[in-house]
């Protein structure tokens, strides 16, 4: 049964033809929201709401642009409407300078809503259908975590301009009737978007473009990181990390900047003699390598879910590493502890 024939009987009431209609793409419409948000669980939120309200509205569509157009809309001004309400969400080392002493704890007043990572495993699941969109739309120089740092910098408004225009690949004018501003408005805010990015984003983002798969130079790098994990050695750690290497560690605002730093904070904490052993299962988040963290369990007991530790490798170093410390994420990695 086609689209047409599938939103006819869903404009009749049946349920079961709007959930085939929308269903292909709920996971599309997600990373879209995601990309809006910074977060995997307020963008399920939205996308479940956009549902509703299709659901709720599903005479209104009429077919003068796709149904895929027609939910994007909805989403977007669901994602719109909550950013009114929230402030967005970043990193740590755009909320405080780093600690000058690793044994320093900083000191944080605000409730911060931090940046989440986003499963490769569901951005795969975007592109796998026999009626995928365009890869562009789940492409690593637009899902990395420094790409989505760099647009919650933007307005609300230019955020959903960018993305439409540069990233689904929208028109001037699709993109203008949707957020209800002129095409001059749109083209202006699209313009004044791509500045800041320039700004924020790491000067050799084209670089990005080249393919984000695991080649033998980046699994060199992360055997020997798993190897300075097991044998806690500061200074193997050390000659894998770029100079002006970046760790942040959020929900903490706990960041550390350079080498020297990044080695030294490593072998005052999770490598003390009275700390638990971190196991590691590599995965990938946000087209990023990756490793869902886990604590070694006492006397025998089951290891305990801990982190999920993105990075950033560059030149066959590390560049950046992010250990989100929020052990209920790795749920949605799926990844059982190890053995």
């Amino acid at each position: 049964m086609n689209e047409r024939e599938l939103w006819s009987r869903a404009v009749r009431g049946d349920r079961d033809a709007f959930a085939a209609a929308t269903g292909r793409f709920r996971r599309e419409l997600e990373v879209h929201c995601y990309r809006m948000l910074g977060s995997l669980e307020d963008a399920e939120d939205v996308v479940q709401e956009t549902l509703l309200r299709a659901w709720r509205r599903r005479e209104t569509f009429r077919g003068r642009s796709t149904l895929r157009a027609w939910l994007y809309g909805i989403a977007t001004n669901g994602a719109l409407d909550l950013l009114e309400r929230r402030w967005r969400r970043l990193l740590p080392q755009f909320v405080g300078r780093p600690p000058t002493d690793p044994a320093e704890t900083p000191v944080w007043t605000g409730e911060v809503p931090w940046l989440e990572p986003y499963p490769d495993r569901l951005l795969d699941e975007v592109v796998d259908g026999e009626d995928a969109p365009d890869v562009a739309i789940v492409a690593a120089e637009t899902i990395e975590l420094a790409f989505l740092v760099a647009i919650q910098r933007l307005p609300p408004r230019q955020r959903a301009v960018l993305i439409l225009r540069d990233v689904v690949g929208w028109s001037a004018r699709e993109t203008a009737a949707m957020l209800e501003m002129s095409v001059t408005a749109g083209k202006s805010a699209l313009q004044r978007a791509r500045e800041t990015l320039r700004e924020y984003l790491p000067e050799r983002r084209e670089d990005w473009r080249r393919s984000r798969l695991a080649n033998p130079r980046e699994r060199e790098v992360l055997a020997r990181y798993l190897d300075a994990w097991e044998r806690t050695d500061a200074r193997a750690l050390a000659a894998l990390l770029k100079e002006d290497v970046r760790l942040s560690m959020p929900p903490s605002p706990a960041w550390c900047f350079g080498r020297d730093a990044v080695a030294r904070f490593f072998a005052a904490y999770p490598w003390s003699p009275s700390a638990r052993r971190h196991l590691h299962v590599a995965t990938r988040a946000n087209r990023q390598p990756a490793f869902a963290v886990f604590l070694e369990g006492a006397s025998g007991a089951p290891a305990e879910p801990f982190a999920v530790e993105v990075l950033r490798i560059e030149d066959g170093l590390i560049a950046d590493i992010d250990n989100f410390l929020q052990p209920e994420l790795l749920e949605r990695f799926a990844i059982a502890p190890p053995g």
